[in-house]
């Protein structure tokens, strides 16, 4: 039995696809100020022309350029391995194999969208990015990507992330990258957060605001905003990795997938090993496909499907989305790459026609799932991963106690060397589990998206 599964250099994908052309129903279109569709000039001052094409596109397949294919070369293909030892462990008659991202760079599946956005805006002219991050990977993989490009980068880490992860400013930087703690004093935005909640422990939907206001006030024209998850272009771009998995499933000799899981924060880990398997889902096979999201913040189980801001100031368009407010500040969680109110439209939209089963886990069975992975794959993964593991976990366990034969699919988005001190809290028991009240939950609702439109579905 193949343990690693591998594909050569030729056999990487040469086009993404764009579930936006299979998706049932019509998109609903993302809306400015007035509640009015927005168009795609108004979106230039934040992002490159091209990449407002792949955002608004209907088109099935698009073709990788070369110039990005020779920059996904240094870690594409990702292996496929078999969690041999862990069904070992479980003592489970499912099959679990599991798309390795971590063999990026930037030690996750954020440089797939990095590359190929740094690439286009270079094309495009603009000499500097600025962006978010939670965790820090997708600063890293952002960091990493101008770097290639010799492009300056400036980056806004949620505060509470930027405390626990050092480190993570340390990787930016030795990429070139600026790394600055969210809210910050550096924007309007971050200003005003501060002389309100002085002791927040920031979000993405701050860090976001910041980083947009960094770009569209920069009058030399040269600066653009790159989002690392949420928007249809990155969804797009991250699909490499089920297109892969595909191929490398079908090397293995399996037929059937069963199951498909992803962690979810924003969407783009999931979409990249879920949607070319939805696109099976949406043609019939039957196919069990998994966002899965921390109980703190649970933006597909208990959000509403409404209309809402990708950040606290308002600074982006209202876009179709599962969402926990605008305004939302998530508990503290280790896992930052996960705090985020709101989630992919285009996954958002798979959810609400029933082509996906959204699962909450809590923080501390996902660090025990995450244990478990370590002692028997041997792999330290992210908080992130360890949701998808956690869930892995639960439905291999589900197919022993009713004797199936099962194959489930996973991604490994990262792995989680330098996310070491949650484990050590957790070790040291220091750890708890945080969930949203309904009170909260409530209030954060009536006071960011009450009188919001609703998507048509």
């Amino acid at each position: 039995m193949a343990v690693k599964i591998f594909l050569n250099e030729d056999e990487i994908p040469r086009q993404w696809y764009n579930i936006a052309a299979d998706l049932p129903g019509t998109m609903n279109p993302p809306l400015g100020p007035d509640g009015k569709p927005i168009s795609p000039d108004m979106l230039a001052p934040v992002f490159p022309m091209n990449l407002i094409e792949q955002e608004m596109s209907q088109e099935r397949w698009i073709d990788i350029p070369e110039g990005i294919l020779d920059l996904l070369y240094r870690w594409r293909p990702s292996p496929l391995r078999r969690a041999i030892y862990l069904e070992q462990y479980l003592q489970t008659p499912a099959k679990i194999f599991y798309k390795d991202e971590s063999v990026s760079p930037a030690g996750s599946h954020k440089p797939n969208t990095a590359v190929a956005q740094a690439w286009y805006n270079k094309e495009f002219g603009i000499k500097k990015l600025t962006t978010e991050t939670g965790a820090g990977q997708w600063g890293c993989a952002l960091s990493y990507a101008c770097c290639l490009l010799k492009m300056e980068c400036k980056v806004f880490m949620v505060r509470i992330s930027f405390d626990q992860k050092p480190f993570r400013k340390s990787m930016m930087e030795t990429w070139g990258g600026t790394c600055i703690a969210s809210p910050s004093n550096e924007t309007a935005a971050g200003r005003d957060i501060l002389a309100k909640y002085p002791d927040t422990p920031g979000s993405l939907g701050i860090a976001i605001s910041e980083a947009v206001e960094a770009a569209v006030t920069d009058t030399t024209g040269q600066t653009r905003y790159s989002l690392g998850s949420v928007l249809n272009h990155v969804m797009l771009h991250q699909t490499i990795i089920g297109l892969e998995a595909k191929k490398q499933l079908a090397k293995a000799g399996i037929k059937k997938v069963d199951t498909v899981i992803g962690c979810a924060g924003g969407g783009s880990n999931f979409a990249g090993i879920a949607f070319p398997f939805t696109l099976d889902k949406i043609n019939g096979a039957d196919i069990e496909i998994i966002p899965v999201e921390p109980a703190s913040c649970p933006t597909l189980t208990r959000g509403p499907y409404i209309y809402d801001h990708g950040d606290v100031a308002k600074m982006t368009p209202m876009l179709p989305m599962y969402s926990l407010g605008h305004d939302f500040i998530p508990a503290p969680i280790h896992a930052g790459g996960l705090r985020y109110h709101g989630m992919s439209p285009l996954v958002s939209q798979a959810v609400a026609h029933g082509l996906m089963a959204p699962m909450a886990i809590k923080q501390l069975e996902c660090y025990e799932a995450a244990m478990t992975f370590a002692k028997t794959e041997g792999m330290i993964i992210a908080p992130e991963s360890s949701h998808a593991v956690a869930a892995t976990i639960r439905k291999a366990l589900e197919a022993k106690a009713e004797r199936k034969e099962r194959v489930i699919l996973f991604n490994l988005s990262g792995h989680g060397l330098m996310d070491l001190a949650g484990y050590s809290k957790f070790m040291k028991g220091e750890l708890k589990n945080a969930e949203l009240s309904q009170k909260e939950l409530d209030e954060t609702l009536e006071r960011s998206v009450k009188g919001n439109p609703v998507p048509a579905l």
